[in-house]
């Protein structure tokens, strides 16, 4: 009876991204699970470091710009990176946290021969490897749901997350960020029938699906407190997962689903049954997180930003983004770079 709820509620809904999604609900996946394989791409660099796990410190209070609180760039070599070169045979690859189920970012073709990843991070990812390795598929990627990916680096199980992570106050307290390599926003998608119009006060009495330990989740609790939306929106429904929502949403059993707009554009492109509702109400910026005393490796991942978005980033936004985002990448380039942080 179940399975046949889901597959009715997945109609439209892309195979690769659908049968993942499901397999996240019914398994409730929240190990790593390790991966060895290689992407089409433009790709080629990566680094890493380990991580601290996502808590809920409160943000320090002279916190401002956090995407410009890192490393200014350097291609210098120092510890971090010399302990991945270190590394012998098959295991010298560089080892990276990605998602396999976000349409576009992160995830497997089934119409390709091999379903490798492929999509925006993973490029990344690939010229990372090019640049700190010699070799872009010398790469490991371990995939990990929303709420494993701060943990995953302070748990030493990935050298770097390249997961659409937005560079916040509070997640600084844990890991380190390389500079921003996309702009986003917030945004409400729900069913084209639904009587919801955005970030307002039409969600009064709806419940939203957020992902554990996401900007979406704090930022909802916090406007609700504040009164900045409805104090009867039900916010109970938290996966560990982003795309768990989605499925959620899919079944009936929640009204609507908060993420990052980037990531609910290439979810609407997959179902035709839902829509984005409403212009986004946040400005954020993913980010590649690295442990926090991996300061030779940020320096070394915001070396290898600078040139890939002179050259690469258009690239691959033209191939995985356009689609699904426009073929203007305008609003969705970050902005030039600045290196506050000094230590």
């Amino acid at each position: 009876m179940l399975a046949r709820r889901v597959r009715a509620g997945l109609r439209g809904w892309g195979g690769v991204g659908a049968m993942a999604a499901v397999c996240a609900l019914a398994l409730a996946c929240v190990l790593l699970l390790p991966l060895t394989t290689r992407s089409t791409g433009d790709g080629s660099t990566a680094s890493g470091g380990p991580g601290v796990a996502e808590g809920s410190q409160a943000a320090d209070a002279t916190c401002t710009d956090p995407q410009n609180q890192t490393l200014s760039p350097s291609g210098a070599d120092g510890d971090t990176i010399a302990a991945i070169k270190a590394r012998q045979g098959e295991k010298r690859k560089l080892i990276v946290g990605v998602d396999q189920n976000s349409y576009r970012w992160g995830y497997r073709d089934p119409n390709n021969t091999g379903a490798e990843l492929e999509g925006f991070d993973i490029d990344l990812v690939h010229r990372i490897a090019q640049d700190i390795l010699g070799d872009p598929d010398a790469v490991q990627f371990k995939a990990i749901p929303t709420n494993q990916r701060i943990p995953a680096i302070q748990e030493n199980r990935v050298d770097m997350v390249v997961r659409t992570m937005t560079i916040s106050c509070e997640r600084l307290n844990d890991v380190a960020f390389s500079a921003p390599y996309f702009k986003t926003g917030q945004q409400v998608l729900a069913p084209k029938s639904s009587t919801i119009t955005g970030y307002n006060d039409t969600l009064a009495k709806k419940k939203v699906c957020t992902a554990a330990s996401s900007t979406a989740n704090t930022q909802l609790t916090r406007d609700r407190d504040k009164g900045v939306i409805p104090k009867s929106v039900d916010l109970t429904t938290v996966v560990p997962n982003q795309l768990d929502c989605l499925v959620r949403l899919q079944l009936g059993e929640v009204d609507a689903v908060v993420t990052d707009g980037a990531l609910a554009a290439s979810q609407a492109a997959q179902d035709p049954t839902v829509e984005l509702k409403g212009a986004p109400f946040t400005t954020e910026f993913y980010g590649v997180a690295m442990k926090k005393t991996a300061n030779d490796l940020v320096r070394r991942v915001n070396q290898i930003l600078v040139e890939y978005r002179a050259s690469g980033w258009q690239t691959s936004y033209d191939r995985w983004l356009s689609a699904t985002l426009g073929n203007d990448a305008a609003t969705s380039k970050p902005p030039s770079p600045k290196y506050l942080r000094k230590t």
